[in-house]
């Protein structure tokens, strides 16, 4: 039986990139969301010349209708969807005292509205209501901090969304979890490469039901 598609919203030259690629590598094919047109087509471009099954949607994850419209299409297009992975976020210097309301506004419409989007209307389309619904937490959510207020808040209200989420979920055949990332991607650490990471999302995917929980803390 083929795979269905995944949906990864948030692909850069980071950790949605490697999601991507991890996900293509499974045999799944791939839906590539994010702001840059032309890098989209480039990745997408890259898993198609390595026999994979990839398409690029350029959209903003803050526009609504618009992340319903391009998941729907992906749908359409890639087959049934499987999992979908949220990896969109604003990252801003911030501090409690300097933020502006329509910046805070739009960032949290990156940070956490366009996962409930996203996650509302994926769910219905889930092949026989199966699958995964993965999101990129931070350590921020744990940990906030002064400098990137905007973004603890964001991860923090993202955090209580998918644990909500995952409790709704429960006794269904939908895997719902954030990956609370406490350290630096793509540093020192190897542990913290995108590579590995997207390993971990991988992993979270073909979990067994009987293990699934509300988060990942990977430390």
């Amino acid at each position: 039986m083929s795979k269905g598609s995944a949906l990864v919203i948030g692909v850069g030259p980071g950790l949605g990139l490697a999601l991507a690629e991890a996900f293509a590598g499974d045999g799944h094919p791939v839906a590539l969301f994010g702001r840059d047109a032309a890098r989209l087509d480039k990745y997408a471009s890259g898993l198609t010349a390595e026999g994979r099954t990839a398409r690029a949607y350029s959209v903003d994850a803050a526009d609504p209708e618009a992340l319903k419209s391009a998941l729907t299409r992906a749908a359409d297009e890639l087959g049934t969807p499987e999992a979908l992975v949220y990896n969109a976020a604003l990252i801003r210097n911030d501090k409690p005292t300097e933020l502006d309301a329509p910046e805070l506004a739009h960032a949290f419409a990156v940070n956490v509205t366009g996962a409930a989007v996203a996650a509302q209307t994926v769910l219905p389309l889930l092949r026989d209501s199966r699958g995964s619904l993965l999101f990129t937490g931070g350590g921020l959510a744990l940990y906030p901090s002064p400098d990137y207020t905007s973004l603890s808040a964001g991860k923090a209200a993202l955090r209580a969304y998918v644990q909500a989420l995952h409790k709704q979920q429960e006794g269904s055949d939908v895997h719902v979890t954030t990956v609370t990332i406490g350290g630096f991607i793509g540093g020192d650490d190897p542990r913290f490469s995108p590579e590995t990471l997207a390993a971990a999302y991988l992993n979270l995917h073909h979990q067994p039901r009987d293990q699934w929980q509300a988060e990942l803390l990977y430390t």
